[in-house]
């Protein structure tokens, strides 16, 4: 399908995912991926904070409205919580979690998991798979806006945490 793989490999896109154990025979199928120069341990706090913000194209997702370019303290998710908030509105639920390792929510009749997989000592792989049951053609017109607003919040939490990973080794100079 158009759009349905940003920065994965053929084993990323192979794997078990958490959304996968919600939606039998998708229509829609899409992987995307990041490599970040950071443990998983300051990635995950990002990902986590999804909660608050949309992360991707401000002026698109959330009326403008700046995402957090700070962490705010949350405490871990759970399921059950509000999956995202946006444009001043919370959106979906959050399905299953996994701290440090997997945040998985429901939003909109899709499905869509965040996995963070280590890649040595200081690099982590952040996943996401989403999947929805659909017609083809609403799944290819997701895939393709999918693809523009998860490929920008992907890179958006690879920016925020290796800048603030930076900031931090400065600090302790």
């Amino acid at each position: 399908m158009i759009g349905d793989r940003w920065g994965v490999s053929e084993s990323e896109i192979l794997r078990s995912y958490p959304c996968d154990d919600f939606v039998t025979s998708p229509a829609l199928q899409a992987w995307r991926g990041v490599s970040i120069e950071a443990s998983v341990e300051a990635v995950w706090p990002w990902v986590a904070q999804v909660r608050v913000a949309p992360y991707s194209y401000d002026w698109v997702d959330n009326l403008g409205r700046h995402s957090p370019r700070e962490l705010v303290g949350l405490p871990e998710p759970q399921v059950g919580e509000r999956f995202t908030t946006a444009g001043g509105r919370e959106w979906g639920q959050i399905v299953s979690i996994d701290p440090e390792n997997q945040l998985t929510g429901r939003i909109m009749g899709a499905f869509m998991s965040y996995v963070l997989v280590p890649q040595g000592h200081d690099t982590t792989r952040l996943l996401l798979k989403i999947v929805m049951r659909t017609n083809r053609w609403v799944a290819l017109g997701l895939s393709i806006g999918d693809l523009i607003m998860a490929r920008r919040q992907l890179l958006n939490f690879k920016q925020l945490v290796e800048s603030h990973r930076h900031q931090e080794g400065t600090d302790r100079r």
